[in-house]
């Protein structure tokens, strides 16, 4: 559940822009933070009312959304360049995906999805001064235990997933993902801080990439790659708010 579309070598791999007008900005990377969003939340709401509507189009939104948004997502990745064209795409995909999930969730707990809106942005606004006013600074230990840390818990939920695909049901897996017990709860509380300080990370190295001259391009790439981050946020505090009102 990593974000890896930002890594330390990512801007040093396009190279410079070929001139100062041509380079990357932070708020060019801004407004398309914000283009990117405004995707999401329109599509989310298609997916909401495909749930609401019960008209049985909202399960092949879904995957769509899920299988579509990560092929772009690793197309992104991959290839940067593209990312103009392929960023709003994975935000649509994705949009559609977190809309009928939320909207069965909140058919299930009612209220639930304002409530992780809302922390998920307070949490963005949080770390966000937290990072200007340099309380806390990416610096490279720093950027080693939380790349460390989440790269363990993505071999967590693979090696969970893989064990479910062949049936092998272990109780202390699956309190963890989704007992509402003390287990579950502090363990999705450890993957939220986790996923928290992961935009730490996004913010020091889109930093980076505007000091370094990354082409303009690499403002939708910069984009992108929060949003990875915010929907991986959104999702682990939907799962946290979920086992805390099951109880």
């Amino acid at each position: 559940m990593s974000n890896p579309a930002l890594t330390a070598t990512t801007f040093r791999a396009v190279g410079r822009a070929e001139s100062a007008d041509a380079a990357m900005t932070l708020n060019g990377t801004l407004v398309k933070t914000g283009i990117l969003t405004l995707l999401l939340v329109v599509a989310g709401a298609v997916g909401w009312q495909a749930v609401r509507a019960d008209d049985g189009l909202w399960v092949p939104m879904f995957l769509g959304g899920c299988l579509g948004g990560l092929a772009v997502a690793l197309l992104t990745v991959f290839v940067p360049r593209l990312a103009p064209w392929t960023a709003p795409l994975y935000a649509a995909l994705e949009g559609l995906a977190l809309g009928v999930l939320s909207a069965v969730t909140e058919g299930l707990f009612g209220g639930i999805v304002f409530q992780a809106v809302a922390l998920t942005v307070g949490v963005l606004g949080v770390m966000l001064l937290l990072y200007l006013t340099r309380v806390i600074r990416p610096t490279r230990r720093f950027a080693i235990t939380v790349v460390s840390a989440t790269g363990a818990v993505c071999l967590f939920y693979l090696a969970a997933l893989v064990l479910a695909l062949f049936g092998v049901g272990v109780s202390f897996i699956n309190e963890m993902l989704y007992g509402n017990g003390e287990l579950g709860i502090g363990f999705s509380l450890l993957i939220v801080g986790l996923a928290a300080l992961n935009l730490i990370l996004d913010f020091g190295l889109i930093e980076a990439g505007v000091a370094a001259g990354a082409p303009r391009y690499m403002e939708w790439y910069g984009a992108f790659s929060l949003l990875v981050t915010l929907v991986w946020l959104y999702l682990e505090i939907l799962r946290l708010l979920a086992k805390l009102r099951s109880r």
